[in-house]
């Protein structure tokens, strides 16, 4: 059987273990494998029926990542499908841990299917831009129904084996051996016809199904490809003969694999796992974090602070003003509460986390805590005043973190005598739902530092990018370069709805002038110092300073929502005949290329100086940050697939000289 395979006859049933680690992924060997397994289960007339396990932590989790972007090695999943189900004896697969992907077509393609209740099943193909290739769209709806297979294939969430067992893709639960319960199975299947998949009905539904599933998810499935392949594929599996289904389920999947938004997120999937492996961590302990405290309750504060509970860390929350605090718990509580009211948390755990939450305008109570997060004020003369008093009060080994988004970390760490236990955690508003914190680490910030902010990260289930310490680190730098165009191009004679338009066509959830309104315009900004010399000093002078008044490059109704300000118009019209700006019409083109490749240059110039370890970090910032569109792959990627010398000549056309760390970055 090879290398990765074992076989076991007792009693008339074979029983197949796969053995290849760590999660049993579905590789050329393992195909070999099972093919092998059914021919000599077909041809051995002492086996009248077979089961399929897996050794060690899981059944089948998917693909072999080693295969990724390579080209396909035989024998191919499909053929591994079809010869289980065409096989003339019961088959019956043993899911423990995860059947994902492959994993799961094989598993269907069993003519039986038992389960550990842990297990959980899932098709997630869409999150590479993909669907399933080897009769998933055309199984599936035959096990549970149209609206249960569109919801699993093009969502690409996994089920538990409840939930499966309950819609019908799973046969039996057991709580004990598993082999031994598929075994049983197997017996009391013996010498019946085999129950394939392919031969039951997938059920018609009305066109409404798909058009309301279609429009429900309209905006998560917005610029992708797979989704309404997926959507098409299960229609055809209630309308098309098994054969005729599957075999456009190939074409359809051959075509997504091969086109670029597939590169683009095949690139995401490698980018996010190396950005978690930083050279010379390796073999470093973090320090123990059971512990937080967070200070600052306001709306960043408080996200941290639901963050860090809902991890089941306990959290202390500081601020000086009793009412400002009073509002920031009462802003954790109404988080909690309604992730408990919409099912992302269960009430035990959403009563465990308020119940491991105090508060206290006393500095001093935070001194026995593990980690501060400071989430105050943006600037440095704050930042280093509670650095000073943290300094004093905490006991020694403590993780001391700012959240700073733009400020020097070693100069917040010079405040204190212990700069080694200080280290950057950039959280992204709002913190209990972004997925990206940036790690600063600091001139002197200690090894153990890092690997506990890395290992912290990892529990409160943030994609984590290590940073050096620059002005506006990676994400903030490079939105700077961003803002600076957008703001430019509106006072030299585009609209605010102009360009907001562009990006988002792009694939942005939201444009830049947007963003700025909703982030406040007066970021930094005060009366006192403005020169009124940019736009955004004056739109505050005029008290537009974004949501939060109401009014900042646009206006804002009762809902929120943008609408033109004639205002705001006369605002910029009036600060650019200042400037003696002659104001003129933009086309959507020269305002892409101005939001994209000069905040692209200024991402090369970030990797050269060594302030991002690799390309594709600076890829996950944006990713997972800043709403950057996935199915592009990121900025540098996207720059890559554009072509280096051609995001060079647009650059020139429009006045900027590419920069030597540019043209470095080519593939």
């Amino acid at each position: 059987m090879g290398e990765v395979a074992s076989w076991n006859v007792t009693d008339g049933v074979a029983v197949l273990t796969i053995e290849n680690p760590p999660v049993n992924a579905v590789s050329a060997a393992v195909r070999s494998a099972l093919i092998d397994a059914i021919a000599r289960a077909d041809a051995d007339e002492n086996v009248c029926a077979l089961v399929i396990a897996c050794a060690g932590r899981t059944f089948f989790a998917g693909a072999d990542l080693k295969e990724f972007g390579q080209p396909p090695v035989p024998p191919f999943l499909t053929e591994v499908v079809d010869g289980i189900e065409a096989s003339t004896k019961p088959v019956v697969a043993a899911i423990h841990g995860a059947a994902l992907g492959g994993g799961l077509e094989i598993a269907m393609g069993c003519h039986y299917r038992v389960a550990a209740p842990d297990a959980k099943l899932g098709l997630p193909e869409v999150k590479l831009a993909l669907m399933p290739g080897a009769r998933g769209t055309q199984h599936l709806p035959r096990l549970v129904g149209v609206e249960k297979a569109l919801e699993i294939i093009a969502l690409g969430d996994s089920i538990s084996a409840v939930v499966a067992k309950a819609i019908g893709l799973v046969d039996e639960l057991t709580d004990g051996d598993l082999v031994e319960a598929a075994v049983a199975l197997a017996h009391r299947e013996m010498g019946k016809s085999p129950r394939r998949t392919r031969d039951q009905v997938a059920v018609p539904v009305p066109d409404a199904i798909y058009e309301a599933f279609a429009a429900k998810y309209a905006r998560k499935f917005r610029g992708l490809d797979a989704p309404p392949v997926i959507i098409a594929s299960v229609r055809a599996a209630t309308q098309l003969p098994f054969d005729e289904g599957a075999r456009r389920e190939r074409d359809a999947f051959l075509k997504l694999r091969d086109g670029p938004q597939h590169a683009a997120m095949r690139h995401v999937f490698f980018a996010e796992r190396e950005a978690a492996k930083v050279p010379g961590l390796e073999g470093v302990e973090p320090r123990k974090i059971d512990s937080a405290g967070v200070i600052g309750a306001g709306t960043m504060g408080s996200g941290i602070a639901v963050t860090l509970l809902s991890a089941g860390i306990e959290v202390i929350l500081f601020e000086r003003e009793a009412a400002a605090l009073e509002r920031g718990v009462a802003r954790i509580r109404e988080v909690i509460e309604g992730n408990v009211r919409s099912g992302r948390m269960d009430r035990a755990n959403g009563d465990a986390a308020l119940a491991s939450l105090r508060q206290t305008l006393v500095m001093a109570d935070l001194a026995n805590v593990d980690v501060i997060v400071e989430a105050a004020f943006e600037t440095m003369e704050v930042k280093q005043a509670i650095f000073i008093e943290l300094d004093r009060v905490m006991r020694p080994g403590a993780v001391l973190a700012s959240n700073t988004s733009y400020l020097d970390i070693d100069d917040i760490a010079a405040a204190t005598t212990r700069p080694q236990d200080v280290v950057g955690l950039h959280f992204f508003s709002p913190a209990n739902i972004m997925k990206l914190l940036e790690v600063v680490r600091g001139a002197k910030t200690a090894p153990d530092v890092l690997a506990t902010a890395l290992a912290l990260a990892r529990r409160i289930g943030k994609v984590a990018v290590v940073s050096g310490n620059a002005w506006g680190f990676i994400g903030n730098r490079m939105l700077a370069v961003r803002r600076r165009e957008a703001e430019a191009m509106v006072v030299e004679g585009a609209s605010p709805e102009q360009v907001d338009h562009v990006l988002e066509a792009f694939g942005f959830p939201m444009g830049p002038l947007k963003v700025g309104d909703l982030s406040g315009l007066d970021l930094g900004w005060s009366i006192e110092m403005s020169t009124g010399s940019t736009i955004r000093e004056r739109l505050c002078e005029a008290g537009r300073r974004g949501q939060k008044t109401g009014k900042g490059f646009y206006d804002y109704d009762d809902a929120r929502q943008p609408v033109p300000s004639p205002q705001a118009e006369a605002i910029i019209a009036r600060f650019a005949q200042d400037e003696g700006i002659v104001r003129r019409a933009f086309d959507d083109t020269e305002i892409l290329d101005r939001l994209l490749w000069p905040m692209v240059d200024e991402g090369a110039r970030i990797l050269a100086e060594g302030i991002a370890a690799r390309a594709s970090d600076i890829d996950v910032v944006w990713l997972n940050g800043y709403g950057w569109p996935v199915w592009t792959g990121g900025p540098i990627f996207h720059a890559r697939q554009t072509g280096i010398d051609e995001v060079c000549r647009r650059l020139e056309r429009l006045g900027r000289q590419p920069s030597d760390a540019l043209r470095k970055i080519r593939l």
